[in-house]
């Protein structure tokens, strides 16, 4: 079973990605796009998700979780599923070094009159955790997306 060694950087990403998923029909269509010409960017993380392809598969049964947990269910039973789960991977991609690049408001805009609390970004931290166990993805390159995810949670927790 996965170790919770670090609950705030786990906190930090599941936050980030339940309220983005939550608040996705507010954002715009996700927009890939190449690197730009001669910036080198490492994608070993990228890789080590399976890249684009493991990554869909990683929300597929992330979504899931989300809807199916009475704890997260309010927060997304009324969003495009489509659209957050694009989000969601666009974002994971971006963040793991892959060659995607997020467009739209920022986490705290995204976030705001949502009342997300500890508990709340918790709660999607450990379904996060439950799904990238279930897919697979070792422990090691877990806590390199959440510790690239991590300092999101300051602009999506809002209420103490």
């Amino acid at each position: 079973m996965f170790q919770r060694t670090s609950t705030m950087k786990l906190s930090t990403l599941a936050a980030a990605l339940a309220f983005a998923m939550a608040a996705g029909s507010a954002l715009p269509a996700a927009a890939q796009s190449a690197t730009p010409a001669g910036t080198a960017m490492n994608d070993s993380l990228y890789q080590q998700l399976g890249g684009e392809a493991g990554l869909v598969k990683l929300m597929d049964d992330f979504m899931r979780r989300l809807l199916a947990d009475p704890r997260m269910q309010p927060f997304f039973k009324d969003v495009d599923q489509d659209h957050l789960k694009a989000e969601l991977v666009t974002q994971f991609c971006e963040v793991s070094g892959g060659p995607c690049k997020r467009r739209g408001p920022d986490m705290k805009r995204v976030h705001e009159g949502f009342d997300i609390n500890r508990a709340n970004f918790n709660a999607l931290v450990e379904l996060l955790q439950d799904a990238m166990n279930a897919q697979g993805i070792a422990f090691s390159a877990q806590n390199k997306l959440l510790a690239q995810l991590a300092p999101m949670h300051r602009d999506i927790i809002n209420v103490k």
